[in-house]
């Protein structure tokens, strides 16, 4: 393989990488955003993104047979399984981690471990009774196909990309736009709107904002309502890529995401979408460690194939621990006496 096409075959892998990393990204938020106003790591979140994938599953297979354009298909799908999501996290919040919000952090958190469990079961027991374990996702007409194909009035543009190296269908496109809405529209609730900043009064001290005149209750649960959200179109852009889903589909992506939030820096928006960006490129580089193997002469790497793709998440996690304890743009809590 000469220099040329290795680029080539760079560039392409990076852009994969950069598509599966909004993914990770959008989860990454919904760790985030609860960690950054009650301190608390919600491991049930991998579960409420299965279930926004579930629902999305649902909503592409009932509108299958029915005459209409695909992008309101995806709208539909995307709306439900926000509400669905969303809603679910709020019964999270409020059945099992209000009633423990005084006690030690290890309580809550093994009791987010819990309901992560209890939700894959339900899951799990809910497709059981329509016959189902794996779901595949029925996408709309051309959502597989290449973006920019041949046929397709910007064909110019698809010919270059394939001149780079970049092979893009279109639900990866899709999958791009609507992560950039979504970050785009949650930094301007956080940072425009009177909730985002009752949220980020009450992230920053509970006791003074409640003596402000605002319900730390009901911010808490609008920061679950918007977590939620976004696990449900991050579970539906994950469905869509990956093409099959199951109840336990969400654990190795959420434990992705949340190593994305930590890399990044718990807490913080920017640093959960950069966390998951550098793991999604990251991913994909590991996963084709065997082509570098062969361009090197080096043999011994051929056995580190797509299967190893996950240890660079891992390895990122260890390291950043041990030298960047907040993350890369994380900021340390320095209280002054």
């Amino acid at each position: 393989m000469d220099f040329a096409t290795l680029l080539t075959f760079l560039v392409g892998v990076i852009t994969g990488g950069l598509v599966l990393g909004f993914v990770y990204a959008i989860i990454a938020l919904g760790y985030t955003m609860v960690y950054g106003v009650l301190q608390l790591i919600n491991f049930a979140h991998s579960e409420v993104f299965v279930t926004g994938a579930v629902v999305g599953f649902e909503v592409f297979r009932m509108l299958a047979p029915v005459e209409m354009n695909g992008y309101l298909k995806l709208v539909i799908a995307l709306v439900a399984a926000m509400t669905i999501s969303g809603l679910l996290n709020v019964v999270i919040e409020r059945l099992a981690y209000r009633p423990l919000r005084n006690s030690p952090r290890l309580v809550p958190l093994i009791t987010a471990i819990g309901v992560s469990l209890i939700l894959q079961d339900v899951l799990r027991v809910i497709e059981g009774f329509q016959g189902r374990f794996d779901l595949t996702y029925t996408l709309p007409n051309g959502f597989s196909a290449p973006f920019c194909g041949a046929e397709s009035t910007c064909a110019p543009v698809g010919k270059f990309l394939t001149g780079i190296g970049v092979s893009l269908q279109l639900k990866d496109v899709i999958l791009v736009v609507v992560s950039l809405l979504s970050l785009a529209v949650l930094n301007y609730i956080v940072n425009r709107t009177r909730l985002g900043k009752a949220i980020r009064a009450v992230a920053q001290d509970r006791v003074t904002a409640g003596l402000m005149g605002i319900d730390a209750n009901r911010m808490i649960s609008a920061t679950f309502l918007i977590g939620g959200a976004l696990g449900g179109i991050s579970g539906v852009l994950f469905g869509m890529k990956f093409g099959t889903i199951n109840a336990y589909s969400g654990f190795i992506p959420g434990v992705t995401a949340f190593t994305a939030a930590v890399l990044g820096g718990i807490g913080s928006i920017p640093g959960a979408v950069l966390g998951g960006l550098l793991l999604g490129v990251l991913e994909k580089l590991i996963g084709v460690t065997n082509v570098f193997g062969d361009v090197l002469g080096i043999a011994n790497l051929g056995v580190i194939d797509d299967s190893y793709s996950k240890l660079g998440a891992f390895i990122a996690l260890v390291l950043i621990l041990i030298f960047k304890p907040t993350g890369l743009l994380g900021k340390s809590n320095v209280e002054k006496v």
